[in-house]
């Protein structure tokens, strides 16, 4: 999906945003996403591309998957209305042109270490922690597929 498509997705919904690699897709990132989905009309994935990735320095292996072959996973899902590819290094520039309501992230961020919660905050938005489900993790099931 583009930018521009979200766009028009949007209007007169309520948006619910959030953002990742989602490189290996597992049980939490599809329980997130279905209670992020929740907290809206409409639920928008950024995703960061593969170039984004590297520099998060997820490891030297990842991405796993390209960046449009994540975007159709994460928009096969019932929960996803649509994923948009981000370059940045954070998702704020995304942000400020789709202005969601809610901008969502997982348990294993603090509201304090994100860069964009100020930004949703001072347009009106509300930034939601969604609990972690410990136990699942992309790069705990890489490293458990590399031989010991």
């Amino acid at each position: 999906m583009t930018l521009d498509q979200a766009l028009e997705l949007r209007t007169g919904k309520r948006l619910v945003f959030t953002n990742g690699v989602f490189d290996l897709l597992h049980a939490g990132h599809v329980r997130y996403l279905a209670e992020a989905r929740e907290l809206g009309d409409l639920l928008i994935v950024g995703v960061n591309s593969d170039s984004s990735v590297r520099r998060l320095n997820k490891g030297p292996e990842r991405p796993l998957n390209p960046a449009e072959d994540r975007v159709e996973i994460l928009e096969a899902l019932r929960a996803v209305d649509g994923a948009v590819v981000f370059d940045e290094d954070t998702p704020i520039e995304l942000i400020r042109v789709l202005k969601p309501e809610v901008h969502v992230k997982g348990g294993d961020y603090r509201k304090e270490q994100l860069p964009e919660a100020e930004i949703v905050e001072a347009y009106g938005g509300r930034v939601v922690i969604l609990p972690f489900l410990p136990g699942r993790s992309t790069t705990d099931l890489v490293r458990r597929m590399k031989p010991s």
